[in-house]
């Protein structure tokens, strides 16, 4: 036995090493990961290699390095752009909405089921809710759309509230930004909910218990067991909202936006399909994605240093 052995202290072993013995041990489990890991690579790495021509003036019949390179001026013509300040501006305000509005109400949603004391009641509701999200967005726009016309039920009660003379909403762009954050507020709650569902059955009814002891109401054990007991997942998914802040899928906008809205409905992902599909100019629409990326992936770095400092729970 060497002297490094006798005194306690082993060699630490590389993380290939690690790796392949873990796979020896445990293959099942690494072949139930293989599809994800396929996945992710295929569509989500392997991309990223066409990110280049952002900086080439790309013709596809050329291909990429067959194009003219020029470096950053699709960069610099995006910031020089007048639309500029009307997508950064409309994606962080419908973005920061729903982050305000929507990220609290299946939180509240998941603390309300779970008091409730019928367990029927309670999967009812939880399979009413569930179901928009199963909706196709096509669906749901034109129920939407519907809805905030002239005589749609919305507008109805829009009217009778404010007693002003139907119009239809998505006719107004001032209306845009908060019928679109409702709409999908009335899609995702429900599944948005699944995940703290879950975090709830995790606490320890001893806590509960233990309150009820102490003569505390229902509300207070909300407010020092429940919440508390979720923390960490209301931590972790909120750092992963504010690292999407910039970026908004641009079907459901697609679907509603018209002219008369584009002044508070026209995003960065609309805006890159409008530049890089109708118009072919894929090059630009590629730096304004590049571009939209990089602002994502710092507010994701800041957003998780600042919550490791402040509570020690974070994504890394």
């Amino acid at each position: 036995m060497s002297k490094r052995k006798a005194i306690g202290v082993e060699k630490k072993e590389s993380f290939p090493k690690r790796l392949w013995k873990n796979m020896r041990t445990h293959p099942l489990l690494y072949l139930m990961v293989l599809p994800a890991v396929v996945y992710f690579i295929l569509y989500h790495y392997y991309p990223m290699y066409g990110m280049i021509i952002a900086l080439f003036d790309y013709v596809p019949s050329k291909g990429i390095f067959g194009s003219k390179f020029v470096g950053l001026e699709h960069f610099k013509s995006f910031l020089g752009d007048p639309y500029f300040f009307r997508t950064m501006r409309n994606t962080l305000s419908i973005n920061v909405l729903l982050l305000i509005f929507g990220f609290p109400f299946p939180i509240i949603f998941a603390i309300l089921l779970n008091e409730l004391r019928s367990n029927r009641l309670r999967k009812i509701t939880q399979t009413i809710t569930y179901m928009p999200h199963f909706i196709s967005a096509v669906v749901i726009c034109g129920l939407m759309l519907d809805f905030c016309k002239t005589n749609g039920v919305i507008t109805s009660i829009y009217t009778t509230l404010t007693g002003q003379d139907p119009v239809n909403l998505f006719s107004k762009s001032a209306f845009f930004q908060p019928l679109y954050v409702l709409m999908n507020i009335w899609q995702e709650f429900g599944w948005d909910s699944i995940i703290y569902f879950a975090a709830l059955s995790g606490i320890d009814q001893a806590l509960y218990e233990a309150a009820d002891i102490d003569g505390a109401s229902r509300f207070k054990k909300i407010i020092h067991v429940t919440l508390p007991g979720i923390s960490p997942t209301i931590v972790i998914l909120l750092i992963m909202r504010i690292g999407s802040l910039m970026t908004l899928g641009w079907e459901k906008i697609l679907l509603l936006y018209n002219p008369m809205t584009y002044e508070t409905s026209d995003v960065i992902s609309t805006y890159v399909y409008r530049i890089g599909l109708m118009n072919f100019e894929y090059s630009f629409a590629t730096a304004v994605g590049f571009f939209n990326s990089v602002i994502n992936f710092i507010l994701l770095i800041a957003a998780n240093a600042v919550s490791r400092k402040i509570n020690e729970t974070s994504l890394w």
